[in-house]
């Protein structure tokens, strides 16, 4: 590209000089000429119109015009003093008269035309450049013919040595320029070259590589461009490393989840088939499989609202606080009286802009988890309140509470805080991941704080109306 501009360029300035030098030529030249021509033709007429009234006088005084011819152009000899002019008169094709030797005439300057009108032209002989104008006196003189030669050679060489010049001119111009504009142009494709380099460095895995930023122009202005570019791409890669291992960590908590259930179910029923136990012992080995398969359908019913939730919008509307409440007080009523649990519910806003369905799916995991960690007689508290203008809902329980290593990590797919405890109550370590994926899609925050022995508290903090 840049050497394409850069002979391009060159060629484009060449043909432009060069043009304008031979129009330039060509013009002078011209001019030259034709004042040369000018010159001559008055000289021509001024020495014809004098010589004829010459003639008119010496035939007054009846002298033959022939006899005295060189006495009559004598005092026109001046006008070669400069040696740039030669006279010849002619009668028919015979001169007879000339103060200068050397020069041969065309034929047709001997026979100008009849009507009065002259002949110029530019002529060369031996070297020399002429203008030349033939024309014949007016009658009764009209036998003879005037010649008159102005050597223009000085001229014409001048032009030429100016020609030269220009053209020596343009040919050292074309140096400097093609020197100039190669300069210029390594500098402005400087930074592109940079830039195919980086890229190239970028597509190797140099997700750090950028470009140096100097100056306050247009290059600079692309550099930072490509380095917010560059950013941006090593932000992607990250973000895309992290996925790719969360993902990978999710794919081998899932394996090891699937696996102990499977185990189980396919050990149990392998003992009913084969060993003849008691109605009591089959029963019990029924109660587990049917455990252990509602189990893995808990774990698949999880992942299909998580692939839910992320595939799709949400529709929210402005929700009464009394129905979703309620909703979730009837849902978790019988589970948290056969654990002889107490849960009480306030709320003190009226509405909450929200997907319900969600919510409640929400809430009812949280309070699941805080039925989980509470003893018999324990006390759960769910309470909507406003927080500096924003809506929030906590949980609170008095359970066993968690240490502070284990909160940054309880949002994750199949984290457990106690593995023995959430395989006995078919937990599958989805809910609070699944909760989080329902905040996210509400702009609401979801937070934990929990203290050993103490309990825990959730809060769902929305962010948005």
């Amino acid at each position: 590209m840049k050497y394409r501009t850069f002979l391009t360029t060159l060629v484009l300035f060449l043909l432009t000089f060069n043009l304008g030098v031979l129009i330039i030529s060509i013009t002078t030249f011209k001019d030259t000429v034709q004042r040369a021509e000018e010159r001559s033709l008055g000289e021509h007429y001024f020495i014809t119109s004098a010589l004829v009234k010459d003639f008119h006088a010496v035939e007054s005084r009846g002298i033959e015009i022939e006899g005295t011819l060189g006495s009559l152009l004598q005092p026109y000899s001046y006008l070669s003093g400069d040696k740039k002019v030669k006279l010849a008169l002619y009668k028919g094709n015979q001169l007879v008269y000339s103060n200068r030797q050397g020069i041969a005439l065309p034929t047709h300057f001997l026979a100008p035309p009849d009507n009065g009108n002259r002949l110029v032209s530019m002529e060369k002989s031996a070297g020399l450049s002429y203008v030349i104008v033939s024309g014949k006196l007016p009658a009764p003189y009209d036998l003879y013919t005037m010649v008159y030669l102005y050597d223009t050679t000085d001229a014409i060489t001048a032009w030429e040595q100016m020609k030269n010049v220009l053209f020596a001119a343009g040919f050292v111009l074309s140096i400097l320029l093609a020197a100039g504009l190669l300069f210029v142009l390594n500098r402005i494709f400087k930074p592109l070259a940079q830039i195919s380099q980086t890229s190239r460095k970028l597509a190797a895995g140099a997700y750090d590589t950028r470009l140096p930023v100097s100056g306050n122009d247009e290059l600079s202005e692309m550099a930072q461009s490509f380095n917010h570019m560059a950013e941006e791409i090593q932000n992607q890669m990250r973000q895309l490393a992290a996925a790719a291992e969360q993902k990978q960590q999710f794919v081998d908590n899932l394996a090891h989840e699937l696996r102990t259930p499977l185990t189980a179910i396919y050990g149990y029923a392998e003992y009913i088939q084969k060993v003849v136990r008691t109605e009591e012992d089959k029963l019990f080995a029924t109660d587990y499989i049917m455990s252990e398969s509602r189990r893995l359908q808990n774990i698949a019913y999880r992942l299909l609202d998580l692939a839910t939730l992320r595939g799709n919008a949400i529709e929210r509307s402005d929700v009464r606080m009394e129905v979703l409440v309620g909703g979730v007080e009837q849902s978790l009523t019988m589970k948290a009286a056969e654990q002889n649990i107490r849960i009480t519910y306030e709320y003190r806003f009226d509405t909450l802009f929200c997907d319900a369905d969600l919510i409640h799916i929400l809430l009812v995991n949280l309070l699941d988890n805080a039925i989980k960690a509470c003893g018999p007689d324990g006390v759960i508290r769910l309470v909507a309140e406003l927080e500096d203008e924003h809506k929030v809902i906590s949980v609170t329980d008095n359970g066993k509470g968690m240490a502070a290593d284990h909160l940054a990590h309880i949002t994750e797919a199949f984290y457990r805080v106690d593995p023995s405890r959430s395989r006995a109550g078919g937990g599958a370590g989805l809910g609070l991941t699944l909760c989080r994926q329902i905040a996210m899609n509400h702009e609401a925050e979801l937070s934990f704080s929990s203290e050993l022995g103490v309990g825990t508290t959730v809060k769902l903090t929305f962010l948005g109306p």
